[in-house]
């Protein structure tokens, strides 16, 4: 999965590391049907994010600072991570209390920033972003915004974002890249350490850097 996208999320994740969808023009099809709200907030957000790493990439490459608050600021803005990260504990998540949820999610963020929030200025290129369709998500849970990243020399790669209307804002609480759930793959990841120990005691190894939040496989293209 790709890395960048994930831990970006937006574009996206997609928080998750190859030519990434936050590099990618905000351009939807000519045939496509005209986005949504929800289809619009992942236009918005792509274009936006493109814009602002091509204006501030030197900036950013001297202080990475400012580029962790800038990603960070886009995962709040766009991404329900806390939400999200309620899917990612399943089970282990059930009574937990939001502090605990909040955490984890803030914790699995860092950890994935940390890692691969800089390879957001090593990428080459502008890959074209081409908005599909939207579909309503089994038991009013939200929409799904389909996409396509389309690269020089690839095959299109299939983008899938599940979004909630959050107090009258859309937000993204998972990204599927070829099928691939950014929710799945670290629901399937953090099973076998939340067997053991608390959603605490994760986030604080993940803070630490003993633990690391790992990518599921890479798309075809790379």
């Amino acid at each position: 999965m790709k890395v960048k996208l994930l831990t970006a999320v937006l574009a996206a994740t997609l928080l998750a590391t190859t030519p990434s969808l936050v590099m990618a023009q905000a351009r939807p099809a000519a045939s496509a049907a005209q986005p949504s709200a929800a289809g619009r907030t992942v236009l918005d957000a792509s274009s936006r994010i493109l814009t602002t790493l091509e204006s501030r990439r030197a900036e950013f490459r001297t202080n990475p600072a400012a580029l962790r608050t800038f990603i960070d600021s886009e995962l709040s803005r766009t991404f329900d991570r806390d939400y999200a990260a309620r899917l990612v504990l399943g089970v282990h998540g059930r009574g937990a209390a939001d502090a605990d949820v909040k955490l984890f999610a803030d914790a699995m963020a860092d950890n994935l920033m940390s890692r691969y929030g800089s390879t957001l200025l090593d990428i080459q290129g502008k890959p074209s972003f081409r908005y599909k369709a939207e579909a309503a998500l089994p038991g009013n849970r939200g929409v799904k915004v389909s996409t396509e990243l389309v690269r020089a020399g690839s095959e299109p790669t299939p983008v899938e974002y599940l979004m909630r209307n959050v107090d009258g804002q859309w937000k993204i609480f998972d990204v599927m890249i070829e099928g691939i759930s950014y929710v799945q793959t670290f629901k399937n990841q953090f099973d076998a350490p939340l067997r053991q120990k608390s959603i605490k005691q994760v986030a604080t190894e993940l803070r630490s850097g003993s633990m690391q939040a790992a990518a599921g496989p890479a798309p075809r293209g790379k």
